[in-house]
Protein backbone atom coordinates (compact mmCIF):
# COMPACT_ATOMS: atom_id res chain seq x y z
CA UNK A 1 0.00 0.00 0.00
CA UNK A 2 2.83 2.38 0.91
CA UNK A 3 4.63 1.62 -2.36
CA UNK A 4 1.44 2.30 -4.28
CA UNK A 5 0.92 5.68 -2.59
CA UNK A 6 4.54 6.68 -3.13
CA UNK A 7 4.39 5.74 -6.81
CA UNK A 8 1.21 7.77 -7.24
CA UNK A 9 2.73 10.83 -5.59
CA UNK A 10 5.87 10.54 -7.72
CA UNK A 11 3.79 10.34 -10.90
CA UNK A 12 1.81 13.39 -9.85
CA UNK A 13 4.95 15.39 -9.20
CA UNK A 14 6.34 14.40 -12.60
CA UNK A 15 3.19 15.68 -14.24
CA UNK A 16 2.99 18.82 -12.10
CA UNK A 17 4.78 20.90 -14.70
CA UNK A 18 2.07 20.24 -17.28
CA UNK A 19 -0.66 22.89 -17.37
CA UNK A 20 -3.09 22.86 -20.27
CA UNK A 21 -4.41 26.04 -21.82
CA UNK A 22 -2.64 29.06 -23.33
CA UNK A 23 0.39 30.59 -21.61
CA UNK A 24 -0.15 34.31 -21.26
CA UNK A 25 2.16 36.76 -23.03
CA UNK A 26 1.93 40.54 -22.71
CA UNK A 27 0.45 41.99 -25.94
CA UNK A 28 2.86 43.82 -28.19
CA UNK A 29 2.92 47.58 -27.57
CA UNK A 30 1.95 50.09 -30.29
CA UNK A 31 4.63 50.30 -32.96
CA UNK A 32 3.90 53.89 -33.95
CA UNK A 33 6.41 56.50 -32.84
CA UNK A 34 3.96 59.40 -32.83
CA UNK A 35 0.65 60.09 -31.13
CA UNK A 36 -0.70 62.29 -33.94
CA UNK A 37 -0.87 62.03 -37.71
CA UNK A 38 1.34 65.05 -38.14
CA UNK A 39 4.56 65.21 -36.18
CA UNK A 40 4.31 66.98 -32.84
CA UNK A 41 6.22 70.30 -33.02
CA UNK A 42 9.17 70.77 -30.72
CA UNK A 43 7.47 73.75 -29.10
CA UNK A 44 4.20 75.64 -29.08
CA UNK A 45 3.70 79.30 -29.88
CA UNK A 46 5.07 81.71 -27.28
CA UNK A 47 2.39 84.19 -26.20
CA UNK A 48 3.53 86.96 -23.90
CA UNK A 49 2.13 87.90 -20.52
CA UNK A 50 1.23 85.81 -17.48
CA UNK A 51 0.82 82.16 -18.37
CA UNK A 52 2.55 82.78 -21.70
CA UNK A 53 5.80 81.50 -23.12
CA UNK A 54 6.45 78.48 -25.30
CA UNK A 55 6.02 74.94 -24.09
CA UNK A 56 8.74 72.56 -25.27
CA UNK A 57 8.02 68.87 -25.78
CA UNK A 58 11.03 66.71 -24.92
CA UNK A 59 11.39 62.97 -25.30
CA UNK A 60 11.39 61.02 -22.04
CA UNK A 61 11.79 57.36 -21.16
CA UNK A 62 9.10 57.52 -18.45
CA UNK A 63 6.25 59.83 -17.55
CA UNK A 64 7.09 62.15 -14.65
CA UNK A 65 5.97 61.27 -11.15
CA UNK A 66 4.24 63.84 -8.96
CA UNK A 67 3.78 65.91 -12.13
CA UNK A 68 1.56 68.47 -10.38
CA UNK A 69 4.62 69.89 -8.61
CA UNK A 70 5.70 71.33 -11.96
CA UNK A 71 2.98 73.99 -11.64
CA UNK A 72 5.08 75.61 -8.91
CA UNK A 73 2.26 76.10 -6.40
CA UNK A 74 2.87 74.95 -2.80
CA UNK A 75 -0.85 75.30 -2.11
CA UNK A 76 -1.67 72.96 -5.01
CA UNK A 77 0.95 70.45 -3.83
CA UNK A 78 -0.59 70.42 -0.35
CA UNK A 79 -4.07 69.85 -1.74
CA UNK A 80 -2.98 66.94 -3.93
CA UNK A 81 -1.01 65.33 -1.10
CA UNK A 82 -4.00 65.70 1.23
CA UNK A 83 -6.34 64.13 -1.34
CA UNK A 84 -4.00 61.18 -1.92
CA UNK A 85 -3.91 60.58 1.83
CA UNK A 86 -7.57 61.08 2.71
CA UNK A 87 -9.74 60.43 -0.36
CA UNK A 88 -12.50 57.87 0.40
CA UNK A 89 -12.15 56.62 -3.17
CA UNK A 90 -8.55 55.65 -2.49
CA UNK A 91 -9.42 54.15 0.90
CA UNK A 92 -11.92 51.91 -0.88
CA UNK A 93 -9.40 50.94 -3.57
CA UNK A 94 -6.77 50.10 -0.93
CA UNK A 95 -9.23 47.90 0.96
CA UNK A 96 -10.20 46.09 -2.26
CA UNK A 97 -6.52 45.40 -2.95
CA UNK A 98 -6.09 43.86 0.53
CA UNK A 99 -9.22 41.79 -0.08
CA UNK A 100 -7.90 40.54 -3.44
CA UNK A 101 -4.56 39.57 -1.90
CA UNK A 102 -6.20 37.68 0.94
CA UNK A 103 -8.50 35.89 -1.49
CA UNK A 104 -5.41 34.75 -3.38
CA UNK A 105 -3.73 33.63 -0.16
CA UNK A 106 -6.81 31.66 0.83
CA UNK A 107 -7.08 29.97 -2.56
CA UNK A 108 -3.34 29.22 -2.66
CA UNK A 109 -3.47 27.62 0.78
CA UNK A 110 -6.48 25.52 -0.19
CA UNK A 111 -5.06 24.21 -3.47
CA UNK A 112 -1.27 24.05 -3.13
CA UNK A 113 -1.18 22.14 0.15
CA UNK A 114 -2.97 19.06 1.49
CA UNK A 115 -6.01 19.53 3.68
CA UNK A 116 -5.43 18.12 7.17
CA UNK A 117 -8.30 17.92 9.63
CA UNK A 118 -8.51 16.55 13.16
CA UNK A 119 -11.76 15.13 14.46
CA UNK A 120 -12.90 14.16 17.93
CA UNK A 121 -16.37 12.84 18.55
CA UNK A 122 -18.43 10.72 20.88
CA UNK A 123 -21.61 8.83 20.13
CA UNK A 124 -24.00 6.85 22.30
CA UNK A 125 -24.71 3.50 20.60
CA UNK A 126 -26.56 0.23 21.15
CA UNK A 127 -25.99 -2.98 19.24
CA UNK A 128 -28.73 -5.61 18.87
CA UNK A 129 -27.13 -9.02 18.06
CA UNK A 130 -30.51 -10.36 16.98
CA UNK A 131 -30.42 -8.06 13.96
CA UNK A 132 -27.36 -10.00 12.77
CA UNK A 133 -29.08 -13.38 13.29
CA UNK A 134 -27.43 -14.01 16.64
CA UNK A 135 -30.22 -14.75 19.09
CA UNK A 136 -28.30 -16.74 21.69
CA UNK A 137 -26.23 -13.80 22.87
CA UNK A 138 -27.82 -11.49 25.40
CA UNK A 139 -28.28 -7.87 24.37
CA UNK A 140 -25.37 -5.73 25.61
CA UNK A 141 -26.23 -2.47 27.31
CA UNK A 142 -25.81 0.87 25.48
CA UNK A 143 -22.27 2.18 25.32
CA UNK A 144 -20.41 5.33 24.27
CA UNK A 145 -17.96 5.12 21.34
CA UNK A 146 -15.23 7.76 21.26
CA UNK A 147 -13.48 8.55 17.97
CA UNK A 148 -10.25 10.57 17.51
CA UNK A 149 -8.84 10.79 13.99
CA UNK A 150 -6.72 12.80 11.59
CA UNK A 151 -7.58 12.89 7.88
CA UNK A 152 -5.50 14.10 4.95
CA UNK A 153 -6.72 14.81 1.44
CA UNK A 154 -5.01 16.24 -1.62
CA UNK A 155 -6.01 16.74 -5.23
CA UNK A 156 -3.09 16.32 -7.61
CA UNK A 157 -2.92 19.19 -10.08
CA UNK A 158 -1.91 16.94 -12.97
CA UNK A 159 -3.34 19.09 -15.76
CA UNK A 160 -2.90 22.46 -14.07
CA UNK A 161 -6.51 23.35 -13.23
CA UNK A 162 -5.53 24.61 -9.78
CA UNK A 163 -2.49 26.46 -11.04
CA UNK A 164 -4.49 28.14 -13.78
CA UNK A 165 -7.15 29.10 -11.24
CA UNK A 166 -4.45 30.58 -9.01
CA UNK A 167 -3.01 32.37 -12.02
CA UNK A 168 -6.43 33.90 -12.69
CA UNK A 169 -6.77 34.98 -9.06
CA UNK A 170 -3.29 36.52 -9.06
CA UNK A 171 -4.23 38.41 -12.23
CA UNK A 172 -7.22 39.76 -10.31
CA UNK A 173 -4.81 40.98 -7.63
CA UNK A 174 -2.77 42.74 -10.33
CA UNK A 175 -5.95 44.28 -11.72
CA UNK A 176 -6.94 45.62 -8.31
CA UNK A 177 -3.44 47.05 -7.77
CA UNK A 178 -3.57 48.87 -11.10
CA UNK A 179 -7.07 50.09 -10.30
CA UNK A 180 -5.66 51.65 -7.13
CA UNK A 181 -2.90 53.29 -9.16
CA UNK A 182 -5.45 54.55 -11.68
CA UNK A 183 -7.59 55.93 -8.87
CA UNK A 184 -4.61 57.81 -7.42
CA UNK A 185 -3.83 59.26 -10.83
CA UNK A 186 -7.47 60.23 -11.29
CA UNK A 187 -7.71 61.87 -7.87
CA UNK A 188 -4.54 63.89 -8.45
CA UNK A 189 -5.74 64.94 -11.91
CA UNK A 190 -9.17 65.91 -10.62
CA UNK A 191 -7.67 68.04 -7.84
CA UNK A 192 -5.41 69.88 -10.28
CA UNK A 193 -8.22 70.37 -12.79
CA UNK A 194 -10.59 71.65 -10.08
CA UNK A 195 -7.87 73.95 -8.68
CA UNK A 196 -7.27 75.51 -12.10
CA UNK A 197 -11.00 75.89 -12.67
CA UNK A 198 -11.41 77.50 -9.26
CA UNK A 199 -8.62 80.00 -9.90
CA UNK A 200 -10.11 80.83 -13.30
CA UNK A 201 -13.63 81.29 -11.90
CA UNK A 202 -12.40 83.58 -9.14
CA UNK A 203 -10.63 85.75 -11.70
CA UNK A 204 -13.66 85.73 -14.02
CA UNK A 205 -15.96 86.79 -11.16
CA UNK A 206 -13.57 89.60 -10.22
CA UNK A 207 -13.40 90.88 -13.79
CA UNK A 208 -17.16 90.52 -14.24
CA UNK A 209 -17.76 92.70 -11.18
CA UNK A 210 -15.45 95.32 -12.67
CA UNK A 211 -17.27 95.02 -15.99
CA UNK A 212 -20.65 95.50 -14.26
CA UNK A 213 -19.29 98.55 -12.50
CA UNK A 214 -18.08 100.06 -15.80
CA UNK A 215 -21.38 99.36 -17.56
CA UNK A 216 -23.32 100.80 -14.60
CA UNK A 217 -21.36 104.04 -14.84
CA UNK A 218 -22.01 104.13 -18.58
CA UNK A 219 -25.72 103.63 -17.96
CA UNK A 220 -25.75 106.43 -15.39
CA UNK A 221 -24.16 108.81 -17.90
CA UNK A 222 -26.60 107.79 -20.64
CA UNK A 223 -29.61 108.27 -18.35
CA UNK A 224 -28.41 111.81 -17.59
CA UNK A 225 -27.99 112.43 -21.33
CA UNK A 226 -31.47 111.04 -21.95
CA UNK A 227 -32.91 113.48 -19.42
CA UNK A 228 -31.10 116.29 -21.21
CA UNK A 229 -32.27 115.06 -24.62
CA UNK A 230 -28.79 114.08 -25.72
CA UNK A 231 -29.45 110.43 -26.57
CA UNK A 232 -32.39 108.37 -27.74
CA UNK A 233 -34.38 106.16 -25.42
CA UNK A 234 -33.48 103.09 -27.51
CA UNK A 235 -29.79 103.63 -26.76
CA UNK A 236 -30.45 103.73 -23.03
CA UNK A 237 -32.52 100.58 -23.23
CA UNK A 238 -29.74 98.84 -25.15
CA UNK A 239 -27.29 99.79 -22.40
CA UNK A 240 -29.66 98.50 -19.74
CA UNK A 241 -30.00 95.24 -21.65
CA UNK A 242 -26.21 94.90 -21.87
CA UNK A 243 -25.85 95.54 -18.13
CA UNK A 244 -28.59 93.04 -17.29
CA UNK A 245 -26.93 90.40 -19.47
CA UNK A 246 -23.59 90.94 -17.78
CA UNK A 247 -25.21 90.74 -14.35
CA UNK A 248 -26.96 87.53 -15.42
CA UNK A 249 -23.57 85.93 -16.19
CA UNK A 250 -22.44 86.40 -12.57
CA UNK A 251 -24.73 83.88 -10.75
CA UNK A 252 -23.72 80.94 -12.99
CA UNK A 253 -20.06 81.76 -12.32
CA UNK A 254 -20.75 81.85 -8.58
CA UNK A 255 -22.59 78.51 -8.85
CA UNK A 256 -19.68 76.93 -10.70
CA UNK A 257 -17.25 78.25 -8.09
CA UNK A 258 -19.33 76.78 -5.25
CA UNK A 259 -19.62 73.44 -7.07
CA UNK A 260 -15.87 73.38 -7.64
CA UNK A 261 -15.27 74.02 -3.93
CA UNK A 262 -17.66 71.19 -3.08
CA UNK A 263 -15.91 68.85 -5.52
CA UNK A 264 -12.53 69.67 -4.01
CA UNK A 265 -13.88 69.01 -0.52
CA UNK A 266 -15.06 65.54 -1.53
CA UNK A 267 -11.72 64.79 -3.19
CA UNK A 268 -10.00 65.88 0.03
CA UNK A 269 -12.23 63.63 2.12
CA UNK A 270 -14.00 66.41 4.04
CA UNK A 271 -17.53 67.78 4.12
CA UNK A 272 -18.44 70.58 1.66
CA UNK A 273 -18.94 72.87 4.67
CA UNK A 274 -15.42 72.25 5.99
CA UNK A 275 -12.93 75.14 6.16
CA UNK A 276 -9.95 72.88 6.79
CA UNK A 277 -8.25 73.76 3.49
CA UNK A 278 -9.51 77.33 3.16
CA UNK A 279 -5.98 78.77 3.32
CA UNK A 280 -4.71 76.58 0.47
CA UNK A 281 -7.78 77.32 -1.65
CA UNK A 282 -7.49 81.06 -1.12
CA UNK A 283 -3.82 80.90 -2.12
CA UNK A 284 -4.72 79.49 -5.53
CA UNK A 285 -4.77 81.99 -8.38
CA UNK A 286 -3.93 81.90 -12.06
CA UNK A 287 -0.92 84.11 -11.41
CA UNK A 288 0.52 81.67 -8.83
CA UNK A 289 0.09 78.64 -11.09
CA UNK A 290 3.21 78.39 -13.23
CA UNK A 291 2.83 76.93 -16.70
CA UNK A 292 5.45 74.15 -17.17
CA UNK A 293 7.70 75.30 -20.01
CA UNK A 294 9.07 71.80 -20.60
CA UNK A 295 6.73 68.84 -20.98
CA UNK A 296 8.09 65.29 -20.96
CA UNK A 297 6.57 63.22 -23.77
CA UNK A 298 6.96 59.46 -23.84
CA UNK A 299 6.51 57.05 -26.74
CA UNK A 300 3.23 55.20 -27.32
CA UNK A 301 4.99 51.95 -26.41
CA UNK A 302 5.94 53.46 -23.05
CA UNK A 303 2.37 54.63 -22.56
CA UNK A 304 1.17 51.03 -22.84
CA UNK A 305 3.57 50.01 -20.07
CA UNK A 306 2.84 52.89 -17.71
CA UNK A 307 -0.84 53.84 -17.93
CA UNK A 308 -2.57 52.04 -15.07
CA UNK A 309 -5.84 51.60 -16.94
CA UNK A 310 -3.97 49.81 -19.75
CA UNK A 311 -2.16 47.61 -17.24
CA UNK A 312 -5.50 46.88 -15.57
CA UNK A 313 -6.97 45.82 -18.92
CA UNK A 314 -3.90 43.65 -19.45
CA UNK A 315 -4.48 41.98 -16.08
CA UNK A 316 -8.07 41.19 -17.06
CA UNK A 317 -6.74 39.72 -20.31
CA UNK A 318 -4.34 37.58 -18.29
CA UNK A 319 -7.20 36.42 -16.08
CA UNK A 320 -9.29 35.46 -19.10
CA UNK A 321 -6.35 33.51 -20.54
CA UNK A 322 -5.93 31.57 -17.29
CA UNK A 323 -9.66 30.82 -17.19
CA UNK A 324 -9.34 29.10 -20.57
CA UNK A 325 -6.73 26.83 -18.96
CA UNK A 326 -9.10 26.05 -16.07
CA UNK A 327 -11.94 25.16 -18.44
CA UNK A 328 -9.60 22.99 -20.53
CA UNK A 329 -8.19 21.16 -17.51
CA UNK A 330 -11.70 20.33 -16.33
CA UNK A 331 -12.06 18.08 -19.39
CA UNK A 332 -9.30 15.78 -18.11
CA UNK A 333 -9.18 13.30 -15.21
CA UNK A 334 -8.85 14.51 -11.64
CA UNK A 335 -6.68 12.47 -9.29
CA UNK A 336 -7.11 12.73 -5.55
CA UNK A 337 -5.50 11.03 -2.58
CA UNK A 338 -7.03 10.67 0.87
CA UNK A 339 -5.78 9.05 4.03
CA UNK A 340 -6.78 8.92 7.65
CA UNK A 341 -5.75 7.36 10.91
CA UNK A 342 -7.40 7.32 14.28
CA UNK A 343 -8.63 5.41 17.24
CA UNK A 344 -12.05 4.28 18.37
CA UNK A 345 -12.51 3.37 22.03
CA UNK A 346 -15.30 2.97 24.47
CA UNK A 347 -13.40 4.94 27.07
CA UNK A 348 -11.83 8.37 26.68
CA UNK A 349 -8.83 7.29 28.69
CA UNK A 350 -8.05 4.59 26.12
CA UNK A 351 -7.87 6.96 23.10
CA UNK A 352 -4.12 7.35 23.46
CA UNK A 353 -3.40 3.62 23.68
CA UNK A 354 -2.80 3.36 19.93
CA UNK A 355 -4.32 3.53 16.46
CA UNK A 356 -6.88 0.94 15.56
CA UNK A 357 -8.51 2.58 12.53
CA UNK A 358 -6.80 3.77 9.33
CA UNK A 359 -7.64 4.23 5.67
CA UNK A 360 -5.93 5.28 2.47
CA UNK A 361 -7.54 5.85 -0.89
CA UNK A 362 -6.80 6.99 -4.40
CA UNK A 363 -9.54 8.43 -6.61
CA UNK A 364 -9.63 9.18 -10.31
CA UNK A 365 -12.57 11.07 -11.79
CA UNK A 366 -12.97 11.35 -15.54
CA UNK A 367 -15.95 13.30 -16.87
CA UNK A 368 -17.78 11.13 -19.38
CA UNK A 369 -21.08 12.85 -20.06
CA UNK A 370 -22.14 16.29 -18.85
CA UNK A 371 -24.58 17.22 -21.60
CA UNK A 372 -21.93 19.36 -23.33
CA UNK A 373 -21.44 21.50 -20.22
CA UNK A 374 -17.65 21.33 -20.01
CA UNK A 375 -17.03 21.92 -23.72
CA UNK A 376 -19.50 24.82 -23.69
CA UNK A 377 -17.67 26.37 -20.74
CA UNK A 378 -14.39 26.01 -22.60
CA UNK A 379 -15.82 27.72 -25.67
CA UNK A 380 -17.29 30.41 -23.45
CA UNK A 381 -13.94 31.05 -21.78
CA UNK A 382 -12.29 31.34 -25.19
CA UNK A 383 -14.92 33.89 -26.23
CA UNK A 384 -14.28 35.78 -22.99
CA UNK A 385 -10.58 35.82 -23.85
CA UNK A 386 -11.34 37.31 -27.26
CA UNK A 387 -13.55 39.94 -25.64
CA UNK A 388 -10.84 40.80 -23.09
CA UNK A 389 -8.31 41.24 -25.89
CA UNK A 390 -10.69 43.54 -27.76
CA UNK A 391 -11.27 45.54 -24.56
CA UNK A 392 -7.51 45.80 -24.08
CA UNK A 393 -7.02 47.12 -27.62
CA UNK A 394 -9.86 49.61 -27.11
CA UNK A 395 -8.25 50.86 -23.89
CA UNK A 396 -4.92 51.36 -25.66
CA UNK A 397 -6.55 53.21 -28.55
CA UNK A 398 -8.49 55.48 -26.21
CA UNK A 399 -5.30 56.27 -24.30
CA UNK A 400 -3.55 57.19 -27.55
CA UNK A 401 -6.53 59.37 -28.49
CA UNK A 402 -6.43 61.22 -25.16
CA UNK A 403 -2.75 62.04 -25.58
CA UNK A 404 -3.26 63.09 -29.20
CA UNK A 405 -6.22 65.29 -28.24
CA UNK A 406 -4.33 67.08 -25.48
CA UNK A 407 -1.24 67.59 -27.64
CA UNK A 408 -3.29 69.29 -30.33
CA UNK A 409 -5.21 71.23 -27.66
CA UNK A 410 -1.95 72.58 -26.20
CA UNK A 411 -0.79 73.73 -29.63
CA UNK A 412 -4.07 75.56 -30.22
CA UNK A 413 -4.26 76.84 -26.63
CA UNK A 414 -0.98 78.66 -27.19
CA UNK A 415 -2.26 80.18 -30.43
CA UNK A 416 -5.52 81.24 -28.82
CA UNK A 417 -3.76 82.76 -25.81
CA UNK A 418 -1.45 84.62 -28.19
CA UNK A 419 -4.45 86.11 -30.00
CA UNK A 420 -6.30 86.85 -26.76
CA UNK A 421 -3.16 88.45 -25.39
CA UNK A 422 -2.80 90.63 -28.50
CA UNK A 423 -6.43 91.71 -28.18
CA UNK A 424 -6.04 92.45 -24.46
CA UNK A 425 -2.84 94.41 -25.07
CA UNK A 426 -4.44 96.53 -27.79
CA UNK A 427 -7.55 97.10 -25.69
CA UNK A 428 -5.46 98.17 -22.71
CA UNK A 429 -3.41 100.48 -24.89
CA UNK A 430 -6.63 101.99 -26.22
CA UNK A 431 -7.90 102.47 -22.64
CA UNK A 432 -4.62 104.17 -21.68
CA UNK A 433 -4.90 106.48 -24.69
CA UNK A 434 -8.53 107.22 -23.89
CA UNK A 435 -7.61 108.15 -20.32
CA UNK A 436 -4.93 110.54 -21.56
CA UNK A 437 -7.36 112.12 -24.01
CA UNK A 438 -10.04 112.33 -21.32
CA UNK A 439 -7.60 114.08 -19.00
CA UNK A 440 -6.87 116.54 -21.81
CA UNK A 441 -10.56 117.02 -22.54
CA UNK A 442 -10.42 115.23 -25.89
CA UNK A 443 -13.01 112.52 -25.16
CA UNK A 444 -15.99 112.17 -22.88
CA UNK A 445 -16.13 110.14 -19.69
CA UNK A 446 -18.50 107.76 -21.47
CA UNK A 447 -15.91 107.02 -24.17
CA UNK A 448 -13.25 106.50 -21.49
CA UNK A 449 -15.43 104.02 -19.63
CA UNK A 450 -16.25 102.27 -22.90
CA UNK A 451 -12.55 101.78 -23.61
CA UNK A 452 -12.06 100.45 -20.08
CA UNK A 453 -15.02 98.11 -20.54
CA UNK A 454 -13.54 96.71 -23.73
CA UNK A 455 -10.22 96.14 -21.97
CA UNK A 456 -12.00 94.27 -19.16
CA UNK A 457 -13.86 92.07 -21.66
CA UNK A 458 -10.65 91.12 -23.46
CA UNK A 459 -9.02 90.38 -20.08
CA UNK A 460 -11.94 88.09 -19.29
CA UNK A 461 -11.43 86.22 -22.56
CA UNK A 462 -7.70 85.99 -21.90
CA UNK A 463 -8.34 84.53 -18.44
CA UNK A 464 -10.32 81.66 -19.93
CA UNK A 465 -7.60 80.96 -22.50
CA UNK A 466 -4.90 81.01 -19.81
CA UNK A 467 -6.87 78.56 -17.66
CA UNK A 468 -7.48 76.27 -20.63
CA UNK A 469 -3.74 76.06 -21.24
CA UNK A 470 -3.05 75.09 -17.64
CA UNK A 471 -5.89 72.55 -17.57
CA UNK A 472 -4.83 70.92 -20.84
CA UNK A 473 -1.25 70.64 -19.61
CA UNK A 474 -2.50 68.77 -16.54
CA UNK A 475 -4.68 66.61 -18.81
CA UNK A 476 -1.63 65.69 -20.90
CA UNK A 477 0.34 64.60 -17.84
CA UNK A 478 -2.61 62.52 -16.69
CA UNK A 479 -3.12 61.01 -20.16
CA UNK A 480 0.53 59.96 -20.25
CA UNK A 481 -0.01 58.00 -17.06
CA UNK A 482 2.20 60.17 -14.89
CA UNK A 483 2.10 58.25 -11.65
CA UNK A 484 1.75 59.56 -8.14
CA UNK A 485 4.60 58.96 -5.75
CA UNK A 486 4.56 55.51 -4.09
CA UNK A 487 2.46 54.99 -1.00
CA UNK A 488 4.31 56.13 2.13
CA UNK A 489 2.97 53.28 4.20
CA UNK A 490 2.33 49.70 3.19
CA UNK A 491 -1.30 48.94 2.79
Amino acid sequence: MKRFALSTATLALMLAGCAVGPDFHTPAPPVTASFTRNATPAATAAPSGTGGGAQHFVAASTAPRAWWTQFGSPALDQLVDAALAASPTLDSARAKLVQARENYNAQAGATLFPSIDARLSGARQKVDPASFGISSVPNPPPFTLYDASVSVSYVFDVFGANRRALEATLAQVDYTAYELEAARLSVAGNVVSAAVRRASLRRQIELTHQLIDAQSRQLSIMEKRLAAGGVADVDVRSQRTLLAQTRASLPPLATQLAQTDHQLAILLGVEPSSTQYAAQLDALSLDTLKLPDTVALTLPSTLARERPDIRAAEALLHQASANVGVATANLYPQISLSAGAGTERTRVADLLDGLNVWNIGLGITQPLFRGGELHAKKRGSEAALNAAFADYRQTVLQALQQVADTLRALENDALELQSRNDAAREAQANATTAYARYAAGGVSEFNLIDAQRTALQTSLDRTRAQADRLADTAALYQALGGAALPEKTAQ
